[in-house]
């Protein structure tokens, strides 16, 4: 299974940007699509996260200003990032579990850098 992320850039703090990951490969399904993020000398923290069924749960740092949303049709999750502040400089990771041979597996994908700078 592979992830793609695409969407980062440069940004202007109270802009917008949108993140897109598709999964693809052999599998029955994708059941969690996450965005985590990493900023410089900072651990991997969990920005947004929904379920099959659209159910969605997101980080206190970004709660109201994004969105996450997904089509389980394509495999695809986009992340809505509205309100951009510096602090959410980092790079943007795509992660899902997928079904696949009968059991839940977790995959990464390889990371998109979101810049918010004037």
């Amino acid at each position: 299974v592979q992830l793609q992320a695409s969407g980062g850039g440069l940004v202007l703090p109270g802009g917008s940007l949108r993140l897109s990951c598709v999964a693809s490969g052999s599998f029955e399904s994708v059941r969690w699509m996450s965005w985590y993020r990493q900023g410089a000398g900072n651990e991997r923290e969990l920005v947004a996260n929904i379920d099959y069924d659209g159910r969605a749960d997101y980080g206190d740092s970004v709660k109201g200003r994004f969105s996450i949303s997904r089509d389980n049709v394509k495999n695809m999750v986009d992340l809505q990032m509205n309100s951009l502040r510096p602090e959410d400089t980092a790079v943007y990771f795509c992660k899902a579990y997928v079904y696949q041979f009968g059991s839940l597996n977790e995959y990464w994908g390889q990371g998109t850098l979101v810049t918010v700078s004037s």
